[in-house]
């Protein structure tokens, strides 16, 4: 996976805005990171660019004029209502809008750009954020090998790996029209589950799970029939995000045999609101991990063009917060953190073995890692990994958790940072656990 190196234009460490709220060191949203979503405000749908406590509408952008040296498709990819249009457009279009917006955003800016664009701002408090794109399709990959193992070992305690693990990105089609923006409410499934004596039952899942992931959207895709080669791989992915792929564990275990995930799976899965642009990503690039020894070489098809930069050093956590916590005003818990330059297959060798047989990608595409974990204790990517230990987890509250109650409330989150480089932040990605839904029981 190539290093995409900064465009000439685009930001360097220490690059100022004229935005105050962009320069907090504690900020999500520098000057360096120009994150793209979609925000609803006075009944409209806007795309916007998030910096610091602002979000830049680009349709009033484009109004203004302040867009208007830009390409006429780029010009109107900007007005669209989804980032669709702008996701096909590719590299050399993003790159050139990542461009102007670090120039109009820079402390260098003029004080006449300064006070035209000061009117296209929205404070972030007063937007309604959409859904960044419309997902036509969404895969599931499963590239952490800590993960498989340690769910493996649950099962398969003398072999956890299956056979195939090492050779190949393991993933299941998810459901893409059960894609919720975070801040959902999300409903307790119900289900088929297997009981004590044998005999499945139905009613709601009594193992509800979160999954700590990020995804990647597709930009330009590919003809049915055309693989894209791992080494143009990069070109085809827009940016990333955060992703929580709710599991019901008690469903799940019934069902998966033969066919693998369904109804444990599609009843939700949590996206972040910002898409973090892969271009913000190159100085956080990193080598990709050795693999042990014995492990096999990947086919040639996923053959990584360079290990010095395949992966990404994005920290990842997962908080909790009960219903109680919240109620008697304390503040979440921790429950791992972990990061995503730890997979066994980078989201290259993912895309690439996806349309390895032909299968065709669309602007839009969500793919998703797979839980993130790391192999020491406390970065588990999800509860069950957590079953190793057989003791609950304790909040402070005084409250006991194996698996998710009501009213539970979890936020993942996610950051790059160096030394000498700015924080990279992803916003966040938070789900609340309502009660299932009342309805007839078959």
């Amino acid at each position: 996976m190539a290093l995409m190196p900064p465009e000439p234009d685009q930001p360097r460490p220490g690059d100022q805005s004229w935005l105050a709220s962009a320069n907090d060191a504690q900020t999500d949203f520098p000057l360096a990171n120009l994150l793209y979503g979609v925000f609803r405000r006075a009944g409209r749908q806007h795309i916007g660019v998030a910096i610091g406590d602002q979000i830049l509408d680009l349709e009033a952008c484009a109004e203004s004029g302040m867009l208007k040296t830009l390409p006429h498709d780029l010009l109107m990819a900007c007005k669209a209502d989804w980032l669709n249009p702008l996701m096909a457009l590719g590299v050399s279009a993003w790159s050139k809008l990542r461009n102007h917006f670090t120039s109009l955003l820079s402390s260098q800016a003029d004080p006449d750009t300064r006070d035209h664009l000061a009117t296209c701002l929205v404070p972030m408090h007063d937007a309604q954020m959409q859904l960044p794109a419309q997902i036509g399709d969404y895969t599931d990959f499963y590239a952490s090998i800590h993960h498989a193992r340690r769910v493996g070992a649950l099962f398969r305690p003398d072999n956890p790996l299956l056979p195939n693990y090492k050779h190949i990105p393991i993933a299941y089609h998810g459901r893409s029209s059960s894609i919720v923006t975070s801040g959902s409410e999300i409903h307790r499934p119900s289900g088929q589950t297997k009981s004590v004596s044998g005999n499945p039952g139905f009613g709601p899942s009594r193992s509800l799970d979160y999954e700590l992931e990020v995804g990647f959207f597709i930009g330009p895709g590919n003809p049915l029939g055309a693989p894209i080669p791992i080494a143009e791989a990069e070109q085809h992915i827009f940016g990333l995000c955060l992703v929580n792929d709710w599991s019901a564990r008690d469903m799940q275990t019934w069902e998966y045999q033969p066919l693998g995930p369904f109804l444990a799976k599609s009843f939700a899965t949590t996206i972040s609101c910002w898409i973090v642009p892969l271009a913000a990503l190159a100085p956080y690039r990193a080598p990709v991990p050795e693999r042990e020894p014995g492990d096999p070489e990947p086919l040639a098809y996923l053959r990584l063009p360079s290990m010095q930069c395949g992966a990404i050093d994005l920290i990842l956590e997962a908080n909790l917060q009960s219903r109680l916590m919240r109620t008697t005003g304390v503040p979440e818990m921790q429950l791992s953190v972990t990061n995503l330059r730890q997979l066994y297959w980078t989201p290259a060798q993912m895309l690439a073995h996806h349309t390895s047989n032909g299968c065709n990608l669309r602007p839009g595409d969500l793919l998703a890692s797979g839980t993130v974990s790391g192999p020491e204790d406390g970065s588990e990517g999800c509860l069950l990994e957590k079953r190793h230990n057989p003791e609950s987890i304790c909040l402070p509250s005084g409250e006991l958790r194996t698996f998710l109650e009501d009213g539970d409330r979890v936020t993942l989150r996610a950051w790059c940072q160096k030394p000498g480089l700015p924080r990279i932040g992803f916003g966040e990605c938070t789900g609340t656990i309502v009660p299932a839904a009342n309805h007839s029981r078959p």
